[in-house]
């Protein structure tokens, strides 16, 4: 009897699910995180790469996990991105790869989602390896963009967290492998 139990508790102690943070490229990121006294789950990770060099690692937290892509942009969940920056990049940099991911999904909206678009890129600031930028969408306020630990603002508009998380989820994501890493894949 002992030693079922004993046996039980190893399993446990050693099963997936309890693992309490995932690591990707040397990065690692907690099971879940709070935002306005909800628990965020972390759906999935993955590693943008540009070329041979190691851009970013990308933590997808959703209020309600999910493997589908269409479903997880269009819910209107707390949800957040959340970017650990592997190696310096301006601001533009940054900003230039979003507004690609943009065009690339949200093409047809790009007219009602262009100012809103401007505004994230004065919110995104110089980044360093080991920085962090956090797209929060929040029901009802907006997508909360956040960058090296301070709050740059707020973006009101489910279109555009929509469009946001397009960028890495929709048809024409910046990084197939990358999507399908965010969706537990």
């Amino acid at each position: 009897m002992k030693k079922a139990v004993l046996f039980a508790l190893l399993l446990g102690l050693t099963s997936p699910h309890l693992v309490q943070a995932k690591e990707v490229a040397g990065v690692s990121l907690p099971e879940t995180t709070t935002v306005d006294g909800k628990t965020l789950k972390l759906n999935g990770m993955g590693l943008r790469k540009k070329m041979v060099f190691k851009v970013y690692v990308a933590g997808l937290y959703l209020e309600t996990p999910s493997r589908d892509a269409a479903t997880v942009i269009s819910s209107d969940q707390v949800k957040r991105m959340q970017l650990s920056v592997l190696r310096s990049l301006s601001s533009h940099q940054v900003s230039e790869a979003i507004e690609e991911g943009f065009e690339k999904n949200s093409k047809a909206n790009m007219a009602a989602l262009k100012p809103k678009l401007e505004k994230l890129e004065t919110m995104i600031p110089n980044v360093e390896k080991g920085d962090q930028i956090l797209l929060t969408y929040v029901p009802g306020k907006g997508t909360v963009v956040s960058a090296k630990n301070v709050e740059k603002g707020v973006i009101e508009g489910k279109d555009f967290a929509d469009a946001l998380f397009s960028v890495w989820l929709g048809p024409n994501p910046v990084q197939p492998d990358l999507k399908k890493g965010l969706l537990g894949g």
